[in-house]
């Protein structure tokens, strides 16, 4: 007959020893797991995925000139606007402001193809552009101009001003009190703004970042009662993307 096997005392302390220590070992690594764990989740909820707006910090104003002139010229062959999105911005602009002749500024637009194109589509359109780069002076009907800037002789001098690069702003509240003051009383401020220039997409070549859905909330926090804003939706043709038509105009209210 077997006879059961013994443990001796030195086994019974060997196997508790071995439990104490993988309890040890395993609240440790679980306290190393929860507290990795929290700042993942601290880290995922100050995400620009999780946020509507995000504006990008620059040392100084020369450093963000230095940038969005390098990018300007880095991707001066490549167009944003699309030709749809402008035609549906112009035959907008007829109904709210009638046929013409209609005076336009186009902000921020690289090589002209923003202005060229309204004005070549729409007789009754004069437009001219804008950009920070000194390479607009190489483009028809373009300006070498900062869009944050007062120019005296542009004030209400414009039926529309339009912009796609609001996200190139380093201030943009600025920027859109400069272009309010651009527009003739009854005129308009479009600006055009996608999912790709939400806070995601932001950076130091961007710096703005918002989420098109609050673009009218945020409107209503820096102008409150001074504008009314409508907008209409659209796909950009060039890269397949939804994009949002924000029509801006002054109310005349004093806040």
């Amino acid at each position: 007959m077997d006879r059961p096997i013994e443990r001796s005392q030195t086994d019974s302390s060997l196997s508790g020893n071995w439990r104490l220590r993988w309890r040890q070992v395993r609240g440790s690594a679980v306290q190393k797991l929860n507290g990795a764990l929290r700042w993942v989740l601290v880290d995922l909820l100050r995400s620009r995925a999780f946020v509507d707006f995000y504006l990008h910090r620059y040392a100084s104003y020369e450093e963000y000139r230095r940038v969005q002139i390098y990018h300007n010229l880095r991707k001066l062959k490549r167009v944003w606007a699309d030709a749809p999105t402008l035609d549906l911005l112009a035959d907008e602009l007829i109904v709210r402001l009638g046929s013409g002749p209609l005076r336009g500024l186009c902000h921020g637009t690289r090589n002209g193809f923003e202005q060229n194109h309204l004005g070549a589509r729409n007789p009754g359109f004069a437009v001219i552009g804008t950009d920070i780069s000194p390479s607009a002076a190489q483009f028809p009907n373009s300006v070498v101009w900062d869009f944050h800037d007062t120019r005296e002789e542009w004030i209400g001098a414009f039926d529309f001003v339009y912009s796609n690069s609001l996200d190139q702003s380093w201030q943009p509240r600025v920027a859109l009190e400069a272009w309010l003051a651009q527009v003739r009383p009854g005129g308009v401020v479009v600006i055009e703004h996608s999912e790709e220039q939400s806070p995601l997409a932001a950076g130091e070549m961007d710096p703005f970042g918002v989420r098109p859905q609050v673009v009218p909330y945020v409107l209503a926090d820096w102008f409150g009662h001074r504008v009314s804003v409508s907008f209409r939706e659209s796909v950009k043709a060039n890269i397949g993307c939804p994009t949002w038509l924000f029509f801006i105009m002054k109310t005349g209210a004093s806040a």
